[in-house]
């Protein structure tokens, strides 16, 4: 398999892939990277009984909240009442990655730091707050920063406007597929000549107006028992836990990395493939192989190089099958281990495939693949990391991410040379 040539390149040649310098996590299983980690290797379960609101009327019940989050600690306080809880933590975790990679963006030009970010709900709770208002007391009482709070740009407008970063700004609107598509865009952006930007995603959709919204999906999980409530891959999965929160990461140019004298690299963004689903009833299969494919192509990389895959993992059984046959045709029948971490978390949505690249090239850092929680028996013909990590060399890590209407996203992120 080779990798094509891009555009303005010569052929044969190939361009140094962007790296990733910093990571900023806000999850169910902690804030930071370090307490992220820590939990994931432990298996513990972020998942339990909603409490932002009363659920007993809804159906689904138990979700990932984050524990311990509070506004007032990560975002200026002029900035609170403009914005939603999903943009707070959107931009916690672009604190905590510019923290973790030493960079001051007073220090760089203003045109040349990008911001890409992954949205999929936005505003809701602010939202639906306003809405109430609305109706409730009339148009008096809703607040000026409606207009610009539930908009699935904001929190990409307020990191740029936070850190005066004002080159290209952008928002992938792909659902759970979106924290790759960002990452993708912002490698793009890099190749054109921006130094440094803040991508990946976050979401916080807990609220009754947001909950509603994902259950026309007709995929979450309406079980009350965390243990069993989330379980892809096994013979009684039964849909998919919603969750809040998310990964914001620091991509830069490689050299550009290198002269600044950056403390840590942990990984290249190798190769990204997308592919988009034919519509149901169509006489065509699914396109989620061919997106991998693509990105292994994109990568320069054979099956036999990837040492973990990432998973989707939707927890429904027709479409665990869809990515366990995709995984085995690409891969062959066990051929690879295969993870799903976010049974700990629940599917963050936009926050979900960036939270997993997170991850990715960290089991690249630390030899070690995070385990898959909940799940007693794998299905498919998979190797599912089960139960407790799995000690292993990981040079390569494929992420797969697909979102609610036919998104099909693979990322390939693999040990800088």
């Amino acid at each position: 398999m080779t990798a094509p040539d891009r555009v303005g390149e010569r052929p044969g040649t190939r361009v140094a892939a962007p790296v990733v310098t910093g990571l900023g996590v806000i999850t169910p299983l902690g804030l930071g990277t370090d307490d992220y980690w820590a939990a994931t290797l432990e298996g513990r379960r972020g998942l339990g009984p909603i409490t932002r609101f009363d659920p007993s009327s809804y159906p689904v019940r138990l979700a990932g909240e984050v524990r311990g989050f509070t506004a007032a600690d990560h975002v200026p306080s002029r900035a609170i009442p403009q914005t939603d809880h999903w943009t707070h933590m959107g931009l916690a975790a672009a604190r905590l990655a510019l923290a973790d990679a030493e960079v001051d963006p007073a220090d760089l030009p203003e045109y040349e730091m990008a911001v890409v970010t992954a949205a999929s709900s936005g505003g809701t709770e602010f939202g639906q707050r306003e809405m109430v208002n609305l109706w409730g007391r009339g148009p008096g009482f809703v607040g000026a920063y409606q207009s610009i709070a539930w908009f699935y740009a904001a929190t990409t407008g307020q990191i740029s406007i936070r850190h005066g970063m004002r080159g290209p700004c952008g928002v992938i609107a792909t659902e759970q597929a979106g924290g790759l598509d960002a990452l993708a865009h912002a490698r793009r952006l890099l190749r054109d000549g921006t130094r440094v930007a803040v991508s990946g995603g976050a979401d916080a959709s807990l609220c009754p107006y947001g909950l509603v919204a994902q259950l026309s999906s007709g995929r979450l999980s309406v079980r009350t028992d965390p243990a069993r409530a989330y379980l892809p891959f096994d013979p009684d999965a039964c849909g998919y836990l919603p969750g809040e929160g998310g990964a914001l990461l620091i991509v830069e140019d490689a050299g550009h990395a290198a002269r600044r004298g950056a403390p840590r690299v942990y990984g290249e963004i190798a190769g990204y493939g997308v592919t988009f689903d034919p519509p149901p009833g169509s006489s065509r299969p699914p396109s989620l192989r061919r997106a991998i494919e693509n990105a292994l192509a994109d990568a320069g990389a054979e099956p036999g190089d990837v040492d973990v895959v990432f998973a989707d993992a939707m927890g429904v059984p027709e479409l665990d099958r869809i990515e366990a046959d995709a995984l085995n045709g690409v891969f062959g029948p066990g051929a690879v281990p295969v993870t799903a971490p976010k049974t700990m978390t629940g599917r963050l949505y936009a926050g979900g495939a960036a939270l997993d690249t997170v991850s990715a090239l960290l089991s690249v850092r630390d030899a070690v693949i995070p385990p898959t929680v909940g799940v007693r028996e794998g299905a498919g013909g998979l190797d599912l990391v089960i139960g407790r990590p799995r000690p292993a060399p990981v040079r390569c890590a494929l992420v797969v991410a697909r979102g609610y209407g036919g998104f099909n996203s693979a990322l390939v992120v693999r040990a800088v040379p």
